[in-house]
């Protein structure tokens, strides 16, 4: 397949654009800042700002689908309107590409770990991730009214971090997955990745949310 990649240089999204050429993709990677990214086959590298839907549309033409781990930085002062309108530049311009199939990487935050309680709106929630996890769970409620894509939004469990990749995990929707014991459900960004590129492969769960962990 033909796959735009959005975020190709953060730590989710340089995980799925390695399972992505892994896999034999043709990807193009959006970079505000191309040299960041080194040549490798299959690869090709655009420069463009995700926060300008004209951009987007020209930079994605002609893709098969979009993956967007598109995230400002974490220690961004403004990260969460910049999320935002990262996100409505990202949507529009998919729009405007002609295209139907996003997958949007978002946070652990929309989760829920009760009956109407969100992961975000609880007191241990880490203050420093909180405007990002604000921001992506408006971004989560923006694209349930977008009728015309057909969009996926994959939220992680609670613990990512690096890791070996297994090619193992397990699926929910929009509840946090059980861990062991007290621990909370985990996986590796690569495992992650995994399953970003078997759902743009073979898409099980379009215009609603998933998660995923080990």
């Amino acid at each position: 397949m033909k796959i735009a990649l959005i975020g190709a240089t953060g730590f989710v999204g340089s995980a799925v654009l390695v399972e992505l050429l892994s896999r034999g993709h043709q990807v193009t990677a959006l970079a505000r800042h191309p040299a960041k990214l080194a040549a490798q086959p299959k690869l090709t590298v655009v420069a463009a700002d995700v926060l300008d839907t004209a951009q987007v549309a020209q930079a994605v033409a002609g893709h098969d689908a979009v993956v967007s781990a598109y995230n400002p930085g974490w220690t961004e002062p403004q990260i969460h309107d910049l999320f935002l309108q990262g996100s409505r530049a990202i949507v529009e311009g998919v729009k405007r590409a002609g295209l139907k199939r996003l997958l949007v990487v978002g946070g652990a935050g929309s989760l829920f770990v009760a009956p109407g309680v969100q992961l975000v709106d609880t007191p241990p929630f880490p203050a420093e991730y909180k405007q990002g996890a604000l921001a992506a769970r408006e971004a989560l409620n923006q694209l349930k009214l977008e009728t015309s894509l057909d969009w996926s939004f994959v939220s992680p469990p609670i613990a990512l971090a690096p890791g070996a990749r297994t090619g193992q995990y397990r699926t929910g929707l929009d509840d946090v997955l059980p861990g062991v014991g007290d621990a909370p459900a985990g996986i590796s960004v690569a495992d992650l990745a995994v399953a970003i590129v078997d759902e743009i492969e073979t898409p099980r769960h379009v215009k609603e949310r998933f998660t995923v962990a080990n």
